[in-house]
C-alpha cells in the first residue's frame, strides 16, 4: 500500500488533533501489529506532519500496554525522519515546577517486559543509547521555548517507570536522590526505538506535579495531572507550531547514522 509521506511525526494526546491543518486519517498496518490508532496526516507551517496519540484515540491504552514498536514503525513507514514526543511528567526536584518544560537529554529505564527492540535476530545489533535524544532538535526546542517566554530547563534525566501505578514515597525519594529531574511512564522504549530506526527524537516534558517523594508533596492523582496539563496545553501547542517549521531539511546529527557499525 502506498502511504502519504510525512517529514515529522508527533506522539501526544488526543487533544493535539487540532494541531494539523486539513488533517486526513491514515490506517497503517505494520509488521509489529496495529499502532495505538490510525495516524492523522496534515501540515504545520508548510511541513508535512503525522500525528499519533500514543494512548489511543480515547486514551484507552495504559503505558504498559502501548505497542511502542508499531507506533514508531508506523512513523517510519510514512517516511518520518524526526519525531517530537511531548508528554505529561512529574518533577523530582524543587527547582522544576509544575508548568515548566524540560527538554530531556538522558533517560533511566525502570520498566520491564516491554518490547523494546526491532532487532531480535538472527543478526545481533547493538545500537548506542549514550546520548538518546537528538541534539539538533533539543537545541531548537529550547530556543523556541525561550522565544515564547516559556520557562524551560535545557536538559534533564527522565526516569521511566512501568506504571500504571504512581511511585511509592520511598521510590520517589530514591529517584530524586540520584539527581534525576523528571518521572514518566512512556518515554522508554519510545525514544530508543526511534534511534534504532535512525529517526531523530526529541522529548518535551510538560511538568504537571511534584512527585510524591518531594517534601510536602501530596500523593499524585490522575485528575490533577490532567488538570495542569490542560491548563498548559496552549504553551505546548505554541511550541510545536514554532519548532516544526524551523526544523532543518537536512540531518547531520548522530541519529541519522545510528546503525553504522551496530550489527555483528
Amino acid at each position: 500500500m502506498d502511504y502519504p509521506k510525512a517529514e515529522i511525526g508527533v506522539f501526544g494526546g488526543s487533544g493535539f488533533y487540532s494541531l494539523l491543518e486539513s488533517p486526513e486519517e491514515v490506517k497503517v498496518d505494520t509488521p509489529y501489529g496495529a499502532p495505538s490508532s490510525p495516524v492523522m496526516y496534515g501540515e504545520i507551517g508548510g511541513r508535512s506532519v503525522a500525528f499519533l496519540p500514543r494512548h489511543g484515540k480515547d486514551h484507552q491504552l495504559p503505558p504498559h500496554m502501548i505497542n511502542y514498536r508499531a507506533n514508531v514503525y508506523a512513523m517510519k513507514m510514512l517516511g518520518v525522519s524526526r519525531i517530537i514526543g511531548p508528554n505529561a511528567c512529574g518533577s523530582l526536584q524543587p527547582e522544576v515546577k509544575p508548568g515548566d518544560f524540560v527538554i530531556c537529554d538522558q533517560f533511566v529505564d525502570r520498566t520491564w517486559g516491554r518490547k523494546d527492540t526491532f532487532y531480535d535476530g538472527p543478526t545481533t545489533t547493538h545500537v548506542s543509547s549514550a546520548d538518546p535524544y537528538c541534539p539538533t532538535m533539543r537545541s531548537l526546542a529550547v530556543e523556541s521555548a525561550q522565544g515564547l517566554g516559556i520557562r524551560v530547563h535545557e536538559n534533564g534525566t527522565v526516569v521511566v517507570i512501568q506504571g500504571p501505578r504512581f511511585s511509592t514515597r520511598s521510590e520517589s525519594k530514591w529517584f530524586a536522590s540520584q539527581g534525576w529531574e523528571v518521572i514518566n511512564m512512556t518515554q522508554y522504549p519510545e525514544c530508543f526505538l526511534a534511534r534504532e530506526l535512525e529517526i531523530c527524537y526529541c522529548n518535551i516534558s510538560l511538568i504537571t506535579d511534584h512527585d510524591v517523594g518531594a517534601e510536602g508533596a501530596e500523593p499524585v492523582t490522575n485528575e490533577e495531572v490532567v488538570r495542569v496539563f490542560n491548563e498548559n496545553n496552549h504553551k505546548l501547542r505554541g511550541l510545536l507550531h514554532a519548532m516544526i517549521p524551523a526544523l532543518p531539511s537536512t540531518r547531520d546529527c548522530l541519529c541519522a547514522s545510528a546503525l553504522d557499525g551496530a550489527a555483528f
